[in-house]
């Protein structure tokens, strides 16, 4: 894979990885939007599904950043 398609993958990443963090950012108290997205990203390349990984993501922010959406 080229360099241009590297990054063009983790651009598309990265977009998705923002929608997703919506969703999560409407219920939950002030956090670094980075812990989030890097829990997400982490799990997207690991294979999970959208799904799957906005569910992980979240429960690491409540779990290890002690940051719980409400």
């Amino acid at each position: 894979m080229s360099d241009t398609e590297d990054i063009a993958e983790l651009a598309g990443l990265l977009h998705e990885t923002a929608d997703r963090h919506g969703a999560f950012e409407a219920v939950a108290p002030p956090h670094d939007w980075w812990d989030w997205y890097a829990a997400y990203m982490v799990a997207r390349r690991a294979g999970d599904a959208p799904d799957q990984a906005s569910a992980s993501a979240g429960r690491y922010m409540a779990e290890v950043k002690k940051v719980a959406a409400g």
